[in-house]
C-alpha cells in the first residue's frame, strides 16, 4: 500500500495515470449529467409548496456539498504537505482551489435565486450563508496567498497552514441550520432515518452529486497535470514528454 502510494505521488507516473483516465471520466461525467438533468428536471414530480422554483436544487445542492468536499480535499493535502512535504499534495492542493472557489460561487448564486421567491429577498445575513461566503473567501485567500508568495515551496506550506486552519468553518456550515435559528432549510437527504425527500426527487439529486464529483476529478487533473508541466518544465520527464533530449 505504501509503494502503491509512493508511486502515485511521484509527478510523472500521476501525468500519465491521469491523462489515460481523463477520456473515460468525461464520458461518464456527460452520461451522469444528462441522465440527472432529465430525472431533476422532467422525472421528478413538481414540490407541493415550493412549485418549479424546487428544481434548482440540482444545481444548489450538489455545488454546496462540493464546495465543503473540496476544501476538506485541500485541508488534508496542507496535512500532507506539512508531515511529508510531498509535491503532488502541494499540486492538488492549489489546482483543487479554483475549483472549490467556482462551487462555492454557485451555490451561492442559485442560493439567491432560489431565496428570492421563498425568501422575498436575494440575501439574508443567515448562519449558512454567511458561514459559505467565509468559505469563499477562504478560498480566495489560498489563490491570493498562494500567488503573493514567488518561491512556491514557501507558498505551499503558507497555504496549507490556511487550509488547515480554515477547515474548522466546514462543521459550522454543515451543523448551522441546527445550531442556530436559520431561514435555510434544514437536512433531508442526510437524515440519520431515512430522508424526508420524494424518491423521485431524490436519486437525481444524487446523480447530479455524482456528476459534480466526477467532474471535480476531471477539472483536478487537468489543472493538476498543467501545474506539473509548468513546475516541472526543466525535469527530464517533461523534456522527454515533449520530444526533447
Amino acid at each position: 500500500m505504501y509503494l502503491w502510494f509512493n508511486k502515485l505521488g511521484s509527478p510523472p507516473h500521476f501525468y500519465r495515470i491521469a491523462g489515460k483516465w481523463l477520456p473515460w471520466l468525461s464520458a461518464v461525467f456527460a452520461l451522469l449529467l444528462i441522465t440527472g438533468l432529465y430525472g431533476g428536471l422532467v422525472y421528478a414530480p413538481t414540490d407541493y409548496q415550493q412549485g418549479e422554483s424546487f428544481r434548482i436544487i440540482y444545481i444548489h445542492v450538489p455545488a454546496a456539498w462540493m464546495s465543503l468536499f473540496v476544501y476538506v480535499v485541500m485541508a488534508f493535502c496542507g496535512v500532507v504537505i506539512i508531515v511529508w512535504r510531498m509535491k503532488l499534495a502541494e499540486v492538488v492542493l492549489i489546482s483543487s482551489a479554483p475549483i472549490g472557489a467556482s462551487f462555492t460561487f454557485l451555490a451561492l448564486a442559485t442560493g439567491s435565486l432560489w431565496g428570492k421567491p421563498m425568501w422575498g429577498t436575494w440575501w439574508v445575513w443567515d448562519a449558512r450563508l454567511t458561514s459559505e461566503l467565509i468559505l469563499l473567501f477562504l478560498y480566495l485567500g489560498v489563490i491570493g496567498l498562494h500567488s503573493a508568495i514567488d518561491d512556491k515551496r514557501i507558498a505551499s506550506r503558507a497555504v496549507a497552514i490556511l487550509a488547515i486552519v480554515g477547515v474548522v468553518n466546514i462543521p459550522i456550515i454543515h451543523y448551522s441550520v441546527e445550531w442556530w435559528n436559520s431561514l435555510h432549510q434544514g437536512p433531508t437527504v442526510t437524515k440519520f432515518d431515512k430522508p424526508s425527500i420524494d424518491m423521485r426527487m431524490l436519486i437525481p439529486l444524487l446523480i447530479m452529486a455524482l456528476s459534480f464529483q466526477i467532474y471535480y476529478v476531471i477539472a483536478l487533473f487537468q489543472s493538476s497535470r498543467a501545474e506539473l508541466l509548468r513546475r516541472e518544465r526543466n525535469s527530464k520527464w517533461v523534456a522527454e514528454l515533449s520530444g526533447g533530449n
